[in-house]
C-alpha cells in the first residue's frame, strides 16, 4: 500500500489513467474526486464489505 502526504488541489495518477484528486481537507473530513475511465468500476469500501 501507498501511503502520501496530499493538500487540497493536489493529486495522484495512477496508471495514467485515473486521477485522484484532493478537493477539500478539513478537521479530520478529507473530499476526494476520482477521474477513471467509464469501464473503470469505483466502488466504496463500505459497500464493497457488504457484497462480499
Amino acid at each position: 500500500m501507498l501511503v502520501v502526504g496530499r493538500k487540497p488541489g493536489e493529486y495522484i495518477v495512477i496508471n495514467e489513467k485515473i486521477i485522484v484528486k484532493v478537493v477539500r481537507s478539513e478537521e479530520g473530513n478529507l473530499r476526494l474526486a476520482i477521474d477513471a475511465p467509464l469501464e473503470m468500476p469505483i466502488i466504496r469500501g463500505e459497500l464493497l464489505r457488504q457484497q462480499q
